[in-house]
């Protein structure tokens, strides 16, 4: 709707008459009025750049052609988006970015998925005229879960505006001069070598197949079909909520049941859920929180707050590089994944009679930084490797489609006892602001006795896309444990990307943090807008991801943690108490301080 204070102008593109607002450009006029003008750097999360040129268009009354994406439209503006003269162009453009291509369409894992494919098949490519490269220039870089191929980058920088402007992580820059220009790092520096947190958005947002994830389905299939190997598979909240993407199904499809039956297809051998230990996770966590106010506000203590959560690993990578000295602000706890392959290799095995050695823990992540976290040398306290191997949201996918299987054609199936079980609170972990949303729920129930005083639990103030989310609970009538808490209003906060937990971070070092407990989440969104989920990504499908989990939350008949019966059996059976001794032996951990260079 229009407002007093918009000013509107009027122009012509293809001969039709348009409005358009001061300040938009020519792209966003003609995306607004669904006429198709291509890009490549462009990204609907990203800074305009205007380097590839393919957007290329025709203003009347210029000399030259003009860019789409970053050329703002002014009164009567006359522009014509296919004239031969810009067909020309768009085509020279695309057949110059490829003779610096390496193109292995077949054997790349974005063949069929690739902007620059599917723009030479637009415009009808069939040779390149000009020379391409004979041989690799540069050698594969493959010691991180980020894999990076430079003979498949076109220079569009969208990697690096992402690393800077979302994350302000700056882990990758342009290097070199001229047409001996590449992406990577200064001093020739491997990405594992660099401040990287291995979030995996460069990945999102590359064009081509010059940045993927390290594979790891070979291995899982190996697993799978070695008889000796007993193959246990997790899979976290996001995957429900962007599966079927894979499969050419709109954002926002729910596939809960399906996703669950296709990994009993694909032969494994126990098909749990992360949700059972997202809610695990609310009760360790929670007990620590409450832990820290009490030795704070009664014991007087010198204990650290706010406390951050501990579920983002590529959260956990850039605290360790950039605020070592806020460390101690971490909760101690594990992450929902890694608690998972702790009970995997320990409570599991002894209920099944198991070997440990003879478990495989496979998980399903939105994330590449869930490889890297897999991997690190805490993550051993079973006496095993926690988890052995981590699928991102697209790896999942491949294996589906390599067992000849139709994801939406498969009948729903259910997940196995006792991990499977969850509530909607493990469940909207997938979303930002859903771990705060499942903390407060449980937390506040447990000290009052009484359920969250917001309607039907939904906690609307944490939720949403804002970059940064505040909220408060004040505590009245207490049961007596916690009446040191009466009338004590706990202040929490919500981030998403590493731009805006920056900010949270600068306050709280500078003391001025009002807050007692924030959540950060390395991406986009959370992790549904994680760096292994579907190609591609955008403001719009993350919302619609986001949806999906909160409808599967509101459809569920338990929606607080700690009325997870499989959980209580768990502390009956196995665990004790909250933080006690087996829980810290098996589920919290701690992280080091790491070079910044």
């Amino acid at each position: 709707m229009q407002t007093a204070t918009e000013t509107m102008l009027n122009i012509k593109i293809n001969g039709k008459e348009l409005q358009a607002k001061q300040g938009e450009t020519i792209l966003d006029v003609a995306k607004r009025n669904n006429i198709h003008i291509p890009t490549l750097c462009y990204h609907d999360d990203l800074c305009l750049s205007g380097i590839c040129r393919v957007c290329a268009v025709d203003v009347e009354g210029q000399r030259l052609l003009q860019t789409a994406c970053n050329t703002p439209v002014i009164p009567e503006m006359v522009v014509n988006t296919n004239s031969q003269r810009v067909r020309k162009a768009r085509k020279m453009i695309l057949e110059l970015l490829l003779s610096e291509h390496v193109g292995e369409c077949t054997t790349c894992k974005r063949n069929l998925n690739c902007e620059l494919q599917e723009l030479a098949s637009l415009y009808g490519i069939e040779e390149v005229r000009f020379k391409k490269p004979e041989e690799k220039r540069f050698p594969i870089e493959e010691n991180s879960p980020i894999v990076r191929d430079n003979d498949k980058c076109i220079l569009c920088r969208r990697c690096v505006r992402v690393c800077e402007e979302i994350q302000e992580v700056e882990a990758i820059t342009p290097v070199g001069r001229g047409k001996e220009t590449s992406i990577g790092c200064l001093y020739d520096l491997t990405l594992d070598e660099t401040v990287c947190v291995f979030c995996g958005q460069c990945i999102n947002r590359c064009p081509t197949g010059a940045l993927t994830e390290k594979d790891a389905t070979k291995d899982v299939w190996r697993a799978i079909e070695d008889p000796a190997k007993h193959v246990v598979v997790q899979t976290a909240p996001a995957i429900r909520a962007a599966l079927a993407e894979e499969f050419d199904v709109p954002p926002g499809e729910r596939v809960t049941g399906k996703m669950t039956a296709a990994l009993k297809m694909l032969g494994f051998d126990t098909v749990f859920d992360t949700d059972f230990t997202a809610d695990l996770t609310i009760i360790e966590e929670g007990t620590e929180l409450l832990t820290r106010l009490k030795k704070a506000l009664v014991d007087k203590s010198d204990v650290s707050i706010p406390m951050f959560t501990s579920c983002s690993p590529g959260w956990i990578n850039y605290i360790e590089h950039h605020y070592p000295d806020l460390l101690s602000n971490l909760s101690t706890c594990k992450s929902p994944q890694q608690m998972f392959g702790a009970l995997i290799k320990t409570y599991y095995a002894q209920k099944k009679g198991l070997d440990p050695d003879s478990i495989v823990s496979v998980s399903v992540m939105p994330c590449t930084a869930k490889k890297y976290e897999a991997d690190r040398p805490e993550m051993t306290d079973s006496g095993y490797k926690d988890v052995d191997y981590v699928l991102t949201t697209r790896e999942l996918a491949r294996m589906i489609k390599q067992a000849g299987l139709d994801l939406m054609e498969i009948e729903d199936a259910e997940f196995d006892a006792p991990m499977g079980i969850s509530t909607g609170a493990g469940v909207i972990f997938g979303a930002t602001g859903g771990v705060m949303e499942a903390a407060i729920r449980t937390a506040y129930e447990l000290v009052t006795g009484r359920e969250v005083p917001f309607e039907n639990l939904d906690i609307k103030p944490v939720r949403g896309m804002d970059g940064i989310r505040a909220a408060s609970v004040t505590i009245t009538d207490p049961s007596p444990e916690w009446s040191f808490l009466d009338g004590a209003e706990v202040k929490v906060a919500v981030a998403h990307t590493l731009s805006n937990a920056r900010k949270l971070m600068d306050e709280v070092r500078e003391g001025k943090s009002p807050y007692h407990f924030i959540e950060v989440m390395a991406c986009p969104g959370g992790c549904l807008g994680g760096g292994g989920q579907p190609i591609p990504t955008a403001p719009d499908i993350r919302k619609k991801r986001a949806q999906a989990i909160y409808t599967e939350d509101d459809c569920l008949a338990l929606r607080k943690s700690h009325e997870n019966p499989a959980v209580k059996q768990l502390y009956e059976e196995f665990l004790g108490e909250p933080n006690g001794h087996k829980s810290h032996e098996l589920l919290h951990t701690h992280y080091t301080e790491k070079s910044n260079w």
